[in-house]
């Protein structure tokens, strides 16, 4: 694909919903001028391993290997590593395919052996033919831990294990406040960005462990380019995952006024679907309406030259 005349692009994701606009980013950018920060709030040691959903899901989808069906773990996937740790009594609330278990016995090897994280990001993006440079919003631990009603939680064991049953009552960040921020994001904001995308992921679970991070929110707002959040919320509701339920669990309005009050102090614009044309003169934001559901390549494709056209119309 051609893709549009711009400088460079630094994008934030979490998960699913964010590797979608990433991917569409992906096609339409030389790869060169693609950075892609991931969250790592996920990220947990499981089974011995370290595993970092939200980075692999990001690489599985920009390489092509994702499993669209389950939407989440590697396309073709194999699970006789579950079905004998089954066998064994072994805890089996967090599946992991052959394919995908493969990924975190090699991240541990080398993490164990003094790598970084984002050594370890960028080696296997390129291992599966990745132009942009993928990478971790830092390479030290910060764990999301919820807060409920029943106790605090480890984020995969609320999300995954609970299913996220469990009322939310606050979340926080363990480790954020003495984690730094990783090589790749310093030297993206050092270079000539003409955009700066919040990809449409969980503000609170996926975005704000990045921004939790001493100096990364303000280094984003200080840059001259900018910066342009896409609404997870689509009439009411989410798109992908627990936001509105977590939101409302939190005493917040499921709206996009709830979405450009959260990042106030950050973004320059907002990007809103559709259906909630109505509200874009009333959020005290820059704001682009346009189809924000991605169901199809054409709408990751769409969706990202839109948030592009967004930012130059903002320079100017």
């Amino acid at each position: 694909m051609t893709g549009p005349k711009t400088g460079n692009v630094l994008a934030l994701c979490g998960g699913v919903g964010g590797a979608k606009l990433a991917l569409g980013l992906s096609l339409i950018l030389p790869p060169e001028k693609l950075t892609v920060i991931i969250n790592t709030g996920d990220d947990f040691t499981h089974l011995g391993v370290r595993i970092c959903p939200d980075i692999d899901t990001v690489t599985y989808t920009l390489g092509g290997l994702s499993n669209t069906e389950l939407g989440w773990g590697r396309m073709g996937e194999t699970w006789e590593f579950m079905e004998n740790l089954r066998t064994l009594g072994g805890p089996t609330w967090f599946n992991l395919g052959d394919k995908d278990m493969a990924t975190h016995v090699e991240r541990t090897r080398r993490l164990m052996d003094g790598q970084s994280l984002s050594q370890v990001t960028a080696d296997f993006a390129r291992s599966h033919g990745i132009g942009p440079l993928l990478a971790p919003i830092t390479d030290d631990e910060v764990a999301t831990v919820i807060e409920t009603d029943d106790g605090d939680l480890a984020f995969q064991h609320y999300f995954v294990r609970d299913k996220c049953q469990p009322e939310v009552r606050g979340i926080r960040f363990e480790g954020a406040e003495s984690a730094m921020p990783s090589p790749a994001f310093i030297a993206a904001l050092r270079g000539d960005l003409d955009a700066i995308v919040i990809c449409p992921s969980n503000p609170y679970l996926s975005v704000d462990p990045l921004l939790a991070i001493p100096g990364v929110r303000q280094a984003l707002a200080a840059n001259a380019a900018p910066v342009i959040a896409v609404s997870p919320i689509v009439g009411g509701k989410a798109i992908k995952g627990p936001t509105a339920k977590l939101m409302a669990e939190l005493g917040l309005d499921v709206t996009q006024h709830t979405i450009a009050h959260h990042y106030r102090d950050l973004i320059d614009g907002l990007v809103l679907d559709t259906e909630d044309a109505e509200m874009a003169d009333t959020l005290g934001v820059s704001t682009y309406v346009t189809n924000t559901v991605m169901k199809t390549i054409d709408d990751r494709t769409g969706l990202a030259r839109a948030v592009l056209d967004f930012a130059t119309a903002l320079r100017r």
